[in-house]
């Protein structure tokens, strides 16, 4: 066989053995790419994404999109041909496995843990819109979760109302921890609480004032390295009650990062008038009880989503915007909120045709 010829057999045979081993040798990454974009002011799946009753509510017409971002599923195994094509794809974004599933969480695990993260930015959507518009939220500090195996275990459940650590009132569901750790690991706390139950009764009745008993507990020593902290074994939340009833119908979503756009999407159902002016705005930031808004993770998967569907402003948590900025799709323009007062200001600019006086994003923040 000429030298040439057998050169070249030896150079086929060689890429053929190394595409094979792309496709069979499975790698440790996983894929992000864009996913749905929710108008909050439309329906999915045929019902209304916001309902409101018990409050007079107004029609709203425009887009207020909440965006998403698709993964690949915890026990996807990526092969090295497919995490080059995603790395050159514009769309799609190739990120190590452990970042979207750490510690080995299973998809079960994350996909509960998103949905938990959900339901919680929908409360603090509905709390930030009220405030805003000065409509009072009761709020209380409760029980959020109790760790299995824990001095709280049997004694504490989730839902129970903490009224005060040691005769001190609580407040805030900070004060638990600073209350709890005060004392040294074996010595006893005692938690004046209001059980699930009760509270659940007393709202029922419309009574402001429900049964609440004393528990005692001996706190242990936490895991952390280094100095040992009391604890019981429990993470404290914040729980609401409402003057009215606003349900959020959204399925297949998870994660926090859809709170800016539900409170302004409740904003604006609540407020006569549209606050788009008819433009298509999108966005995404997770927000708290105070309406501070909070990054979020594939921004520019986000944005990407945003922009294929048609959005023109693409409201930007102020942390996210040196990583938007460095790929924005052509015709969208990035908009910095920190605030959901901001964003409300940003949105009369738009409506306005004062889009000049926007807070655009840079590749700096």
């Amino acid at each position: 066989m000429p030298r040439r010829t057998a050169t070249m057999l030896a150079s086929t045979l060689m890429l053929i053995a190394l595409l094979c081993a792309g496709v069979l040798i499975p790698v440790p990454y996983a894929e992000m790419s864009p996913g749905p974009t929710v108008n909050t002011l439309g329906e999915h799946d045929g019902e209304p994404v916001l309902q409101i009753s018990g409050h007079r509510s107004y029609p709203a017409d425009g887009h207020l999109n909440m965006t998403t971002v698709r993964v690949t599923s915890a026990d996807f195994r990526m092969n090295l041909v497919e995490a080059v094509y995603g790395w050159l794809a514009h769309d799609s974004k190739i990120v190590p496995h452990d970042t979207l599933y750490p510690d080995g969480k299973t998809e079960e695990q994350s996909t509960q843990e998103n949905a938990e993260e959900f339901s919680q930015s929908q409360e603090s959507a509905k709390v930030a819109a009220l405030k805003e518009l000065g409509i009072p939220v009761k709020s209380w500090v409760i029980v959020s979760t109790v760790v299995k195996g824990s001095p709280a275990e049997g004694k504490l459940h989730a839902g129970d109302v903490i009224k005060a650590v040691d005769g001190t009132a609580v407040k805030q569901p900070a004060d638990v921890a600073k209350l709890v750790t005060k004392h040294k690991p074996g010595q006893d706390v005692v938690f004046t609480v209001v059980p699930a139950k009760e509270q659940a009764a007393a709202e029922k009745a419309n009574r402001t004032a429900a049964r609440t008993q004393d528990v005692t507990i001996t706190t242990t020593a936490s895991d952390d390295s280094g100095a040992k902290r009391a604890i019981v074994g429990i993470s404290a939340g914040t729980d609401h009650t409402f003057p009215f009833t606003i349900d959020i119908k959204l399925a297949d979503v998870g994660g926090p990062s859809a709170g800016l756009m539900f409170a302004l999407g409740i904003y604006d159902k609540l407020t006569p008038g549209n606050l788009t002016g008819g433009t298509f705005v999108a966005g995404t930031g997770t927000i708290d009880d105070k309406g501070t808004v909070g990054p979020i993770g594939g921004i520019q998967m986000k944005t990407v989503g945003a922009r294929g569907k048609g959005a023109r402003y693409f409201l930007t948590p102020a942390d996210n915007c040196a990583a938007a900025a460095k790929d924005t799709p052509s015709g969208l323009t990035l908009v910095k909120v920190k605030t959901i007062g901001d964003a409300l200001d940003a949105l009369k600019d738009i409506r306005s045709g004062n889009t000049a006086a926007l807070p655009g994003c840079t590749t700096k923040g």
